[in-house]
């Protein structure tokens, strides 16, 4: 038989559905699947794992249970238990038989709530100095009336006293490889260990309820494209007293239209004409901290990079460079004036073509040396 479906995934909503959209999904379900109405053969079988999953969820009691410990605790439900009455771990009742004490965590144990994850969006320069933005979130937060008793007024829960509050039910099995000890949630209790005898009305007895919330996220100076900021205590409070889960904000950054970054250096590429390139020239630059000069060397050649030290990525104390590239700009058009002059630059130079070296290898030198 095969493993059940999440009760939330059957009826397609999120873990955080109210009542309303509890029930609006479903009768679209069983009007979609009712035997009376799909003749598909599988159509009874759906109809049916709908009507448990919604029997579970619309049961404030049944759905916190279920949230807690899943289909354990409905009976260990599932299938497919090749220990068949065992329980959920047979190994741990056989050492607990011999040693006296539980290998596996009790089942009442508070358990940290979720963590929740969240995208913002900053421009190149935000990331370079950093910058605060505030997120909307709509989480699941500890009731302010009861606290996350669940009981009216903040009272504390009973202890159940079928299982005397610790969730399990023990029972002694005759196996044919001797006696055995095996624990099952406790049926009374949902596995809880205590009782919502007066279930506080504000949280209908589930102890957290769904607000929106402006959350600041301070994002540091120098961030990265993608890197993940934790806030801790920031995602959804828990469901059985343990710690709030955490935020995860990832960051994205927008691309600027001059810089791009490498590691700790800033790159941006320039274009400069032929008379810069050939006689030099005192060059103003963007960077992130405004407008800063270089001087270009005479005979600055295309592709040629120059670095200007401590402009680039805010790391703490060290901080990285700006790498210019410089590119030399053929000009498409030419005035009458300019063309005379390069005309009479073209008769200095000449028009013989002059080869580059090729970096010849040591063997290639050696040959040559000895003409072979």
């Amino acid at each position: 038989m095969a493993d059940k479906r999440d009760y939330y995934e059957v009826l397609g909503v999120s873990r955080s559905a109210n009542e309303t959209e509890l029930k609006k999904a479903y009768r679209a379900l069983a009007r979609k699947y009712h035997p009376d109405v799909n003749k598909d053969p599988s159509a009874e079988e759906h109809f049916k794992e709908i009507n448990e999953a919604y029997e579970v969820l619309s049961d404030d009691d049944r759905r916190a249970a279920y949230d807690r410990f899943g289909h354990a605790a409905n009976g260990m439900g599932g299938g497919g238990d090749p220990f068949g009455g065992f329980g959920a771990n047979p190994f741990g009742d056989l050492f607990e038989s011999f040693f006296g004490a539980s290998t596996t965590r009790r089942r009442n144990t508070p358990q940290r709530g979720a963590d929740l994850q969240a995208v913002v969006d900053i421009t190149f320069l935000e990331s370079m100095f950093g910058v605060d933005r505030e997120i909307e979130l709509t989480r699941q937060e500890t009731c302010d009336d009861c606290h996350g008793t669940r009981m009216k007024g903040g009272a504390q829960p009973p202890r159940c006293t079928v299982c005397n509050g610790t969730g399990e039910v023990r029972r002694v099995q005759q196996t044919i490889l001797g006696q055995f000890m095996t624990a099952q949630p406790c049926s009374a209790c949902k596995g809880e260990g205590v009782q919502i005898t007066d279930p506080c009305p504000t949280c209908r007895g589930r102890g957290r309820v769904t607000r929106g919330r402006d959350i600041t996220v301070t994002i540091p100076a120098g961030i990265d494209e993608n890197q993940t900021l934790r806030l801790t205590g920031q995602g959804e409070a828990s469901t059985s007293g343990g710690p709030n889960g955490n935020l995860y904000v990832k960051v994205r950054i927008e691309p600027h239209p001059l810089f791009t970054r490498q590691g700790k250096n800033i790159l941006m590429s320039i274009g400069v004409n032929i008379p810069q390139a050939a006689l030099g020239d005192q060059i103003n630059v963007e960077t992130i901290d405004g407008e800063s000069s270089f001087t270009l060397p005479a005979g600055t050649q295309s592709g040629q990079q120059f670095r200007l030290r401590g402009k680039g990525v805010p790391a703490g104390h060290d901080r990285g460079d700006q790498l210019v590239t410089v590119h030399v700009v053929v000009p498409r058009e030419l005035s009458d004036d300019q063309r005379m002059l390069f005309e009479q630059l073209a008769e200095t130079m000449g028009s013989e073509i002059q080869q580059q070296p090729n970096h010849r290898s040591f063997f290639d030198k050696v040959k040559d040396a000895l003409g072979v």
